[in-house]
């Protein structure tokens, strides 16, 4: 048994450590270099928790196994909604800021539907790949640009907050006078993130031939918590410190980068098609669960204890439903 769960504890243990590194050392590097304290939190800070999506998707498509790239991502978005917004909120009421809600709550939830409409019918090919990445790197200079103009902050700006809150070495002005080390830090975190991934992917396909599961199921599940692991750990710190806002700007930042950049990124470097089970059931609740958390954020621009419970009760019927 250990040579199965061993490999997935430690692929995740190294995708979380390594993520860490990676960031630390890119927005060090970013800064020495001159970038915009804006510019690094919008795109390298706030792409940093999904580093561990990123490269467990990409290393499964590589290898052949679509159920757990695209199951990671859309059971990462399913998580990140059911069981990462509603432990928060029962840790503390998520207030909502309008921005966020506005603004990038309904981005999360159109890309949802694309995906979830074009899933059925069409392979994840490089076109699909390149459409997603261009969106995001839309939205992305969309965002920028107006809150460059406006004091109001969206969702993926309190991504980057809750990541600083969680690990304040990431909070700038911190760069070294030199260059060297950051890029050292960066390579390094890389390589953790890259072994950490393939450990991961190995383990997951073991599992799921050893107990006679679907890769798919596999990568809804196991894999999708486990690389959502930095979402949940900077949401709850966003919510111990009563920083809901932060807390719900992070799942909803998390969930845009998840369906436009590791969906789009797996599509231009290992087009598959996605599995007809995903297609079928987890895209579609991928959709409604989003439409769930609007309405929630909606009524009194707050999550609730009692609707995060409900959240993570709608998380257990999944997975019950999911698990043979």
């Amino acid at each position: 048994m250990f040579e199965i769960w061993g490999p997935i504890l430690a692929g995740l243990v190294a995708l979380v450590v390594g993520g860490e590194l990676l960031v630390r050392g890119a927005v060090q590097t970013a800064e020495r270099i001159g970038i915009s304290p804006l510019v690094i939190g919008l795109t390298l800070v706030g792409f940093g928790t999904s580093t561990p999506e990123l490269v467990t998707s990409v290393q499964a498509g590589l290898s052949g196994s679509p159920g757990i790239a695209f199951g990671n991502v859309v059971g990462s978005n399913i998580a990140n909604i059911l069981l990462i917004a509603g432990v928060s909120a029962v840790i503390a009421p998520l207030v909502v800021a309008r921005v966020a809600l506005r603004r990038d709550a309904m981005v999360m939830l159109v890309v949802a539907v694309v995906f979830a409409g074009v899933a059925p019918f069409a392979p994840m090919g490089r076109i699909a790949g390149v459409g997603l990445i261009a969106a995001l790197v839309g939205y992305l200079c969309f965002v920028i640009h107006q809150e460059r103009q406006h004091a109001d902050r969206g969702a993926i700006y309190d991504k980057t907050v809750a990541l600083a809150d969680a690990d304040p070495g990431l909070a700038p002005p911190h760069a070294p006078h030199g260059i060297l080390m950051p890029l050292l830090l960066a390579f390094a975190g890389l390589g953790l993130v890259v072994f950490g991934g393939s450990l991961l992917v190995g383990g997951a396909v073991s599992l799921a031939r050893a107990f006679g599961v679907s890769e798919t199921v596999i990568g809804l599940t196991i894999v999708a918590i486990g690389t959502s692991m930095p979402e949940l750990i900077t949401s709850i710190v966003a919510a111990l410190k009563r920083q809901g806002e932060v807390a719900f700007g992070n799942v909803v930042g998390s969930n845009i980068y998840n369906i436009l950049g590791i969906g789009g990124t797996t599509a231009l470097i290992a087009p598959s098609r996605v599995p007809e089970e995903i297609a079928r059931f987890d895209a579609p609740l991928m959709v409604l669960v989003s439409l769930l958390l609007v309405v929630f954020a909606t009524t009194g621009l707050r999550i609730t204890r009692w609707e995060g419970l409900a959240l993570i009760a709608g998380y257990g019927i999944y997975l019950w439903k999911l698990w043979p």
